[in-house]
């Protein structure tokens, strides 16, 4: 136990996993309490000689960051079920009315995926909300993590829901918060968030009824959101796009498929291409919600395998170009035809690199490009983007990992107009054109996808030749992440202690490349090859990033989700075959330095 009175997670309070005897009395105390049903009794007497199953579901709590919690469904306190829902939004619903009376009445908006029991944990979270006398404002039907983002901001209220583990396996759900501003909470009130979290029992959260969700009828503390949020919504992506004109004379010849990979992206990305007059080709057996993702390995658009149904169907009909949307909608995997004719995967990486080139030229053609226009990236995404950038006269910023960042300078700008937003992106295949949300949109994504296809095909370009063409102007970029997965009940604590390991140390070189500065971004400073300390105008987070010549760059973050470590690399050379050697030289090099720090 710990000085909050009660049984913290290995990451919220005390750092340190239960004892035996504290997690066998947690598992105790659930399986005798009445609270229970006969299905989730059964679910953990099933357990009951499974010492090291006991462990994993009741030796921590699940983690709540700034990203919320995400975890495995089931019965426990490091799982994912009705009770750690509940005990979350309790922990909301105190941070709220902490804010006073008008936060009450302002509200929470609640959405949520097509995933397993997402239904149940929105339905679960609206109630809470509204038993504690706070107004809830909830989409009825999967709607996408954009469209929740929009309407946090749209409806005014204080704060948002999203019922979702993106892009994890079918086994996963998860709880994200969003705070006013329609991005995902700060690090700041969260931590108040958590604070009240730890202060709450699992089974005494009071929960309403949350009849609105099934009947026409709705009373004054749970309102639906309608038609009207989401036409203005899509207003608002439509006034992102670019080639209006062109995808009018394209669209009809247009060959592209889309698959939604059976989540909440389908009937909002239809809607919009639709409003183009794009009709692309769709994969069938993925249109329908199902939480099982049958068809898939992982719902990850990330992964070539996501795609490969949308792949076959393109080449049946001869299409040139697949993209695909995770189970919320928030992230966009795209596959082209190469020269050969092969389908290709792009990364995050190269769909940035391609949007960036695209969204910068299409302004500069309408003369439309601001002044003062700004790329906004996190960190670890290619640096690519800088050259190309500063060859139209617009700038790169960049941010932590996580959207919530590049919602904040999107915020930031719209505030002190020192500067236009243009488009922002993260390298794990999350994209942003507009000001609508604060979070990665697959939808506005799709939408420029799409319309990118048609303005090349309209010049007899390909995407694959168009990327080719960024290479030979800018040099060839190659970005590499690895994963390194820690187990065992301190695998975050050990995880962590590694990144801590390396801030404060200067390396000269890695590999044959000179390091210029060591950023730690948990203290915001830089430490220079010169001995300068320098401070960093950045918000803080715990990474440690290694600046080398040329722009190239080695970045250790620990994941703040799950136990992984993530190893971030960019090489920028002449060629393919160059920055290929290149970046294996580097990788072995790093790799070996981060064997000497264990």
């Amino acid at each position: 136990m710990c000085e909050k009175g009660g049984f913290c997670g290995i990451c919220a309070f005390c750092g340190e996993a239960r004892s035996v005897m504290d997690y066998r009395l947690v598992y105790e105390n659930w399986i005798s309490n009445p609270a229970l049903s006969a299905e989730e009794l059964s679910e953990l007497n099933a357990i009951s000689d499974n010492e090291k199953e006991i462990e994993y579901r009741f030796a921590k709590e699940l983690y709540f960051g700034t990203a919320g919690m995400r975890g495995i469904m089931g019965m426990g306190t490091n799982m994912m079920n009705v009770y750690t829902v509940k005990r979350a939004t309790q922990g909301l619903c105190e941070y709220v009315k902490s804010l006073g009376v008008m936060a009450k009445s302002r509200g929470v908006a609640i959405s949520f995926d097509t995933r397993r029991n997402s239904e149940l944990f929105a339905r679960t979270a609206a109630g809470v909300l509204a038993a504690n006398g706070i107004k809830v404002f909830v989409f009825t039907e999967p709607h996408p993590v954009p469209m929740l983002s929009f309407a946090v901001r749209k409806l005014s209220a204080v704060a948002g829901i999203m019922i979702t583990a993106s892009h994890n396996p079918k086994e996963y759900n998860g709880y994200k918060v969003y705070g006013e501003d329609g991005a995902q909470m700060s690090p700041e009130a969260t931590a108040k968030v958590v604070e009240y979290i730890a202060d709450t029992d699992y089974f005494s959260v009071p929960c309403s009824d949350v009849a609105p969700f099934d009947s026409p009828v709705e009373n004054d503390i749970i309102r639906k959101i309608g038609k009207r949020l989401e036409k203005s919504y899509f207003k608002a992506v439509l006034s992102a796009s670019l080639s209006r004109k062109i995808v009018k004379k394209q669209a009809k010849t247009l060959k592209i498929v889309y698959t939604p990979i059976h989540g909440s992206g389908y009937g909002p990305v239809m809607t919009i291409l639709g409003k183009l007059g794009i009709t692309p080709s769709v994969v069938k057996e993925q249109t329908e919600p199902d939480g099982d993702f049958p068809t898939v390995e992982v719902p990850n658009p990330e992964n070539a395998e996501a795609l490969s149904m949308g792949v076959a169907l393109a080449e049946k009909i001869k299409a040139d170009v697949v993209f695909g949307t995770d189970p919320d909608c928030d992230r966009l995997g795209v596959s082209v035809r190469n020269p050969n004719g092969e389908f290709v995967a792009l990364t995050g990486n190269q769909v940035g690199i391609l949007l960036t080139d695209y969204i910068l030229l299409r302004l500069k053609e309408e003369k439309k490009l601001p002044k003062n226009g700004v790329i906004v990236k996190s960190f670890v995404s290619t640096g690519l983007v800088v050259p190309i950038a500063e060859s139209y006269g617009a700038e790169v910023v960049e941010t932590p990992v996580g959207f919530k960042y590049i919602g904040e300078k999107i915020a930031q700008y719209e505030k002190d107009k020192s500067k236009t937003f243009l488009f922002g992106f993260e390298e794990s295949c999350g994209y942003l054109r507009g000001t609508h949300a604060r979070d990665k949109d697959a939808v506005v994504a799709s939408m420029l996808v799409a319309e990118m296809v048609c303005y090349y095909n309209y010049r007899g370009i390909s995407l694959f030749s168009r990327l080719n063409s960024v290479y030979e102007k800018f040099g060839y970029a190659i970005e590499k992440t690895v994963s390194v997965q820690y187990g065992g009940i301190n695998a975050m604590s050990e995880m962590n202690a590694l990144v801590d390991g390396l801030k404060g140390r200067f390396i000269n070189k890695i590999d044959i490349y000179n390091v210029k500065a060591v950023r730690d971004y948990s203290s915001a400073t830089a430490l220079t090859n010169e001995g300068d300390v320098i401070s960093l105008d950045t918000a803080k987070t715990n990474a440690v990033y290694y600046e080398l010549e040329n722009g190239i760059f080695v970045c250790v973050r620990p994941s703040g989700t799950e136990p992984k470590l993530k190893i971030y690399y960019f090489i920028r050379a002449n060629d393919r075959s160059a920055a290929e050697k290149a970046m294996e030289k580097l990788t072995e090099a790093f790799t070996g330095l981060l064997a000497e720090k264990k």
